[in-house]
Parts: structure tokens; sequence; C-alpha cells
């Protein structure tokens, strides 16, 4: 019998697995499912940046890249942050990555050692939790409310903190709620930061253009807490790009160094292709990054206003990303027939059964109670889903 890690035996299986099943069996039998799961543009690249992709193919860029990514690319980025973010970064601080996602484990990896603690705010995406748990870190949750528009006071940090703690691992605007911190707010959690100069404040900045606030504010533009900041961000949400894999961190050069050490000896450079398509989405004409965000806003407004008209369901108001985080726990306890909704997974899966939409559960972030549901879809398929979910909804008594 072969043995496997106990580091693999950690991790937990995602909570969206059965409803992935079902809905695919479901897709299978011919059943219409709209799927409100995904959280993925449904945009497609942009045509300048695929044509990058084309000449960078024709041009033979075909072999191993550096571990830390073209330097053209990295120029790119540094010249993003300093024209979008008003931020001062040098090539040598920037590592790219495949994905944003593969950008915030080797954050982790390279600063959390076994005991670690780790603070996530919650609700939060669900890769957070367990690549703490790969690193041997102990992932420490602080939680808040649709009360509060999912945002954790200074307060409710700094009680959090304790001698062992070495990260809080932020995401403005949020997955899954779509909170946005505004400056003043980031400046009261700052405040908090600036007494630990040994906590490194993780922040995940992939949604930084998808913000319906008319502003952004990068957690690196707080000079008091420079030395501590690593941002992560990508390609991948702004430019719908998720399939081409570029992220990238941005971190003082100590950890950029350790990071680039480490993804050197498990994936090296990102692909060569792909960096030279992301190049020129940070390089070019940024129109279709307005027009992707003004879709979303409209998609926003859509949902938000159906939603609001199903009884019993509270909605806060995301100020960016694409996601819902309603509060559906009024229909926990109520039944359809023979079948008791318990929980809401067990409300998931009954919109996914008897509504024909996939949703995801908000325990798989932390909050049960809640659905996420994601308007990266059609105004038609936002219209179509929420009928289905407010008639599925009426069954229950």
């Amino acid at each position: 019998m072969n043995h496997l890690s106990l580091r693999v035996e950690e991790l937990s299986l995602p909570q969206t697995l059965a409803m992935s099943n079902r809905s695919r069996e479901l897709n299978e039998a011919g059943i219409d499912v709209i799927n409100l799961s995904v959280g993925e543009p449904d945009f497609n690249t942009p045509d300048h940046i695929k044509e990058a992709a084309k000449r960078a193919i024709d041009e033979n860029y075909s072999r191993y890249t550096p571990i830390a990514g073209y330097d053209s690319l990295r120029q790119a980025i540094s010249d993003k942050l300093s024209r979008e973010n008003g931020l001062t970064y040098g090539k040598e601080q920037i590592v790219v990555s495949n994905g944003a996602k593969q950008a915030l484990c080797n954050v982790i990896l390279s600063t959390i050692n076994p005991g670690d603690e780790v603070l996530i705010p919650t609700p939060a995406w669900v890769s957070y939790v367990e690549m703490v748990k790969i690193a041997g870190g102990k992932a420490v949750l602080v939680p808040s409310t649709i009360d509060e528009n999912f945002k954790i006071t200074p307060e409710r940090l700094q009680a959090a903190l304790s001698p062992k703690t070495r990260m809080v691992l932020l995401c403005s605007p949020s997955n899954p709620t779509g909170a946005v911190y505004s400056r003043e707010e980031l400046q009261g959690l700052v405040d908090v930061f600036s007494r630990r100069p040994e906590i490194v404040v993780l922040s995940d900045e992939i949604y930084e253009h998808i913000n319906f606030t008319g502003k952004f504010t990068s957690m690196g533009s707080f000079p008091e807490i420079a030395d501590q900041v690593v941002i992560v961000n990508g390609v991948s949400k702004t430019y719908a790009m998720t399939g081409w894999r570029i992220g990238y961190s941005v971190s003082p050069v100590k950890i950029a160094k350790a990071i680039t050490r480490l993804q050197g000896q498990y994936t090296s450079g990102a692909s060569s292709i792909a960096q030279k398509a992301a190049e020129a989405a940070l390089n070019g004409p940024q129109d279709c990054v307005e027009e992707m965000r003004k879709a979303f806003e409209r998609r926003r407004d859509l949902i938000v206003n159906l939603t609001r008209q199903i009884p019993g369901v509270r909605v806060s108001v995301p100020d960016g990303a694409f996601y819902l985080f309603p509060d559906v726990s009024s229909y926990i306890g109520r039944h359809y027939g023979s079948r008791v909704i318990e929980t809401s997974s067990d409300l998931a899966m009954y919109l996914l059964e008897v509504g024909h939409v996939a949703t995801v559960d908000g325990a798989a972030f932390g909050l049960p109670g809640y659905l996420r549901m994601s308007y990266a879809t059609s105004d038609t398929n936002i219209e179509k889903a929420l009928e289905r979910i407010k008639n599925a909804l009426a069954k229950l008594v």
C-alpha cells in the first residue's frame, strides 16, 4: 500500500466538489443548469493581447524563461504599479508566477514556519486556509458578517493578534463578498500593523480593477508599513486571461529572492507565450478594462435588485469583484416535501437540483448561512437564474 504524506492528508476537499459533480450529472442528463458558481470573467481575452501571443510564437519565444519572469514583463509590472498605484518597486522586487494562486502560495511558503499563525478575515477565498496548512502554519479566522459589510475593524484585528502571528492575509475587493476597504478603513488596520513590524501583510489585489467605488487603495501605498507588505496581483480577472496563468508578487527584496529560490525548485519560470501576452496587456490600451468593469457594474446592479425581491434574503451591495454573498439563513430549517434544508449546503444543493442554478455554499468561505453567486455571466443568465431561485425558494415551507 502506497503511503500519502500527512501534508496532503490534512488538506480539506473543496466543499464545492459535490456541487460540481451533481451539476455535471444534471448537464449530462440534458437539464439546463445556469452556473453562478464560476469565479471567472465570461469575456474573451482582448484581441491585442492575443495578437501579442501569436507574435511571440512566430518570434520563437519557446524556451525556458527566467525563474522570476522576463525583465520586460517585470518592467511592465513596475511601470503599472507606478502609473496606476503611485508605487515605486524595482524589478528585483517582482516575481512572475504561474497565476496569482501560485504567487500567494509562494509568499506563504517563503515566510511561514510550522506553528506560525496567519490571520485571515472571513468570509475568505477557499484556498487561503489550505495554503497555510501546506506551510505548516495555523490559520486564525477573523469573522465578519453582512451587518458589518464583511469588513473587520482595527479592534477586531488587534484582538486576534498573538505573539505567534506572522502574517495577515487581506483581499480587497473581496472574493467572495465583493467588499472593498476604503483608504480610511485600511489606515485603521495599518495603524495596528505598524506596531507589529515582524508581521507580513499579504495583500491579494487580483480584483483591483473590478471596482465600483471610483478608486482603489493598494496596501503598498502606506509608507509606514512598506517593509511589511507583499502585494499579489495578476492579469486573469482584469484582462479576462484566467487560462493564461500569469500572476505576480511584489515584495521586499529579501522575500522576492526567497520566492525566486522556491519557485526555481518546483515550477521554474512561467510560460513564455503567456508572459509576452501579459506584457501586452499591461503596456497596451486599457479601454477593454473599463468596458468590462462597466459591464460588471451593470450586472451587479441587476443581480442586487433581483435578489432583493426574494423574501427573506438579505443583501449587502458589493463594491467590487463579481460576486454577491446574500444571507439566506431564513430558509434554513424549511422543507420541500420530505426534503429538509438543514444547512446552507443543503440549500445550495436544493437550488441546483430543484431550481437548476449552481451557487456555492457560504460555509466554503467560512460563513455558513450564506451563498456565493457569481455575476460573471450574461444579463440574460442572471435574470433567468434569479427567477429560478425565487421560484425554488417559494416552494420551501
